[in-house]
This record gives structure tokens, C-alpha cells and sequence, in this order.
């Protein structure tokens, strides 16, 4: 193989970085586009909505497509998913029939968390008032549910918009909960273990230590919480969210702490939406150790944001060919993702063109 006699350098040349938290490598291309951002940037007009909608299924006081009704809720609203993935009754046990078909029974509880009862608004638009309840909520979902010995893990997420398959532009997210681990936190589970029992300390504490020394990668901040480009992220926006002290589970954070995590989305999600001047689609989900009892100090909380969007508001990134087949791979690296959202206004582009 033919080597150049130049130095390596990171901004330039391809390479790979390594994942601890999953134990996986994506390739990252930076010399395939010198200027990211040339060339036009689409623009969307800003989606008009009514802050009720009486087909909505989401809204208060609305009949919902399982036949139930909402009720007239002010705040946050939780309902069990009426087209539930898992099920709270049914079989346990496995499954086999030869080696190469092995099956288990799973079930579980599937709810539906609405953010506000306003039809017109985003978690980013939200005030960050009405954010907080959105966190107290995440918190008492998580202790009810794993306080239940059936539960081993409770999974929360948001997909937003209709690019990550939303079916309803209301503002609201929602919770899977397991009877066994899924495979993601699984894998982070092994991967957190594998690195407390060689250092004595959790990946993810150490990890945020090395990220807000070298500050690169460092999005939004206060004094509880960072959000940052990690420097393995996959998507050309992707962000982690930690907290900066030790927590291993969303229940456990302070007061001061959920008001700092609201005061962090809204800052965060912003940027986001002002970055290509559109409602910025997502998937967002929460990681905390799992609720089956176990010894799990080796875990810190933390949430993912995994957006498409990769040049503008209607351009994004696909997982096709080579990523399917090989390796994940960008082009941009995180530090310049990074530096694209911290010089984005605080100030919602919407209210600003109002």
C-alpha cells in the first residue's frame, strides 16, 4: 500500500475513531468535502399549526384512534400506547427449534408521554417551565415501572417529525419497558462494566472530563449538564447528553439537576431548529441502568439525539451501501458539527422572524 510522507492529520485525511460505549468504529472522511456548507441551503416555511387541532388524537379532550378519550389535561399527559409493541400479559420462556432458531418471549408496558396540551408546539419551543414537568415525568415513569420486578429495563425516547416516522406532530414521546435488557443498553451495560473493573471508575464520568478539557466537541453547557458532539457520533448532528455528576438513573437526579436539564434541552434544541431554520427532526432516547436490581455503579445516565439532517432542512444522511454492509461513516467530523451548532443563536428563529 502506498503511504504519503506527510503527517497524519485528523481534519484532512480518512480515518476511524472507536466507540467504547458500543465497542464499534465509524470512518470519517473529512477530505470528500473541504466546504460542507457551500452551495444553496433549502429552506422550509415554518410549519403553521393550531394550538388545538380537533382531529388530533393527542389533543385534550380528544377521542384517541384506540376509541379512549383524553382528558382535559394543562400539563403532561401519560396513557398506555393503545397499539402497544409489548404486552404486559403473556407467556415466558423460550423457544427452540435447533441451533440457528432460538426465541423468547418478551413482554412488557408501552406508553404514550404528551409533552404539553398545545398541538402547535415542539420540546424546543416549550418554555422552559413546561420542560421541567416533561423531566419529573421521565422520572416517575422510570421509578414506577422499574419498581415493578417484571421491568429490567425502561426505555424512553422521542421521535420527532415525520422524517423519523412520527405519526402526530403533537409534542410528546414515549416509553417501552422490558422484561429483559435490550440490546443497545445491553451493550453499554457490558461496555461500562468492562471499563469500571479495569479503572475503578464509570466510562462515561472519565469520558466527560476528557471532552470538556479538550472543549472541541462541547455544544451547550451549565452546571449541571453538557451536551456535546461525541467524538464517535455517527449522525452529522448527533449529540450525547451527561450529567456532570455521577447519576446512574434519571430518578435520581436533584431538583437543581431537572431544572438544569430543562434550562440544557431547550438551549440545545434550539440550536438544533435555528441550524437550518427548520423544526429539526430527531430521535432522541435515555440511558440509564437497568431496573432488575442488579449492581450497576459502573453506569452514568445519558441521552442520545440522533438528527438525518445533514446540509440543510430538507437534505440528509442516509445508511445505505457501504454503512449497511461495512462500517459506519461521515464526512464532516464532530469537532466541525460541533462549532456549526455553538454559533447558533439562543433565540428560536421563529420568534425571530415573527
Amino acid at each position: 500500500m502506498n503511504t504519503l510522507s506527510v503527517p497524519f492529520e485528523p481534519t484532512e485525511h480518512p480515518h476511524r475513531r472507536y466507540n467504547p460505549l458500543m465497542d464499534e468504529w465509524v470512518l470519517v472522511s473529512p477530505h470528500r468535502t473541504k466546504r460542507p456548507w457551500q452551495g444553496q441551503v433549502e429552506k422550509l416555511p415554518p410549519e403553521v399549526r393550531p394550538a388545538y387541532d380537533p382531529t388530533c388524537y393527542l389533543c385534550p379532550g380528544n377521542e384517541r384512534a384506540g376509541g379512549a378519550r383524553n382528558p382535559d389535561y394543562t400539563s403532561t399527559f401519560v396513557f398506555e400506547n393503545d397499539f402497544a409493541a409489548l404486552l404486559p400479559e403473556g407467556p415466558r420462556g423460550d423457544l427452540d427449534a435447533g441451533s440457528f432458531f432460538h426465541t423468547q418471549a418478551e413482554t412488557g408496558v408501552c406508553r404514550v408521554i404528551c409533552f404539553s396540551p398545545r398541538h402547535d408546539l415542539t420540546l424546543g419551543e416549550m418554555e422552559r417551565a413546561e420542560i421541567r414537568p416533561v423531566v419529573d415525568v421521565w422520572c416517575d415513569q422510570v421509578t414506577e415501572l422499574g419498581s415493578r420486578p417484571e421491568i429490567a429495563y425502561v426505555q424512553l425516547f422521542e421521535n420527532r417529525g415525520a422524517m423519523m416516522g412520527a405519526s402526530n406532530p403533537h409534542p410528546h414521546g414515549q416509553l417501552w419497558s422490558n422484561y429483559r435488557v435490550p440490546q443497545v443498553p445491553a451493550v453499554e451495560d457490558r461496555q461500562q462494566a468492562a471499563y469500571f473493573a479495569e479503572h475503578g471508575r464509570p466510562l462515561l464520568v472519565d469520558y466527560l472530563a476528557a471532552e470538556v478539557e479538550a472543549g472541541a466537541r462541547i455544544v451547550v453547557e451549565n452546571t449541571s449538564w453538557v451536551a456535546l458532539v461525541p467524538f464517535w457520533a455517527v449522525w452529522p448532528f448527533e449529540t450525547l447528553v451527561l450529567p456532570r455528576r455521577h447519576v446512574t438513573q434519571m430518578p435520581d437526579l436533584s431538583a437543581d439537576e431537572r431544572d438544569g436539564l430543562a434550562d440544557l434541552l431547550k438551549r440545545l434544541l434550539t440550536r438544533y431548529d435555528n441550524l437550518f431554520e427548520t423544526s429539526f427532526p430527531y430521535s432522541m432516547g435515555w440511558h440509564g441502568q437497568p431496573t432488575d436490581g442488579g449492581e450497576y455503579s459502573h453506569w452514568q445516565l445519558h441521552a442520545h439525539f440522533y438528527p438525518p439532517l445533514l446540509r440543510s432542512a430538507t437534505v440528509r444522511k442516509f445508511m445505505v451501501g457501504y454503512e449497511l454492509l461495512a462500517n459506519a461513516q461521515r464526512d464532516i467530523t464532530a469537532e466541525q458539527a460541533a462549532a456549526r451548532l455553538r454559533e447558533q443563536s439562543e433565540a428560536h428563529y421563529r420568534t425571530q422572524t415573527v
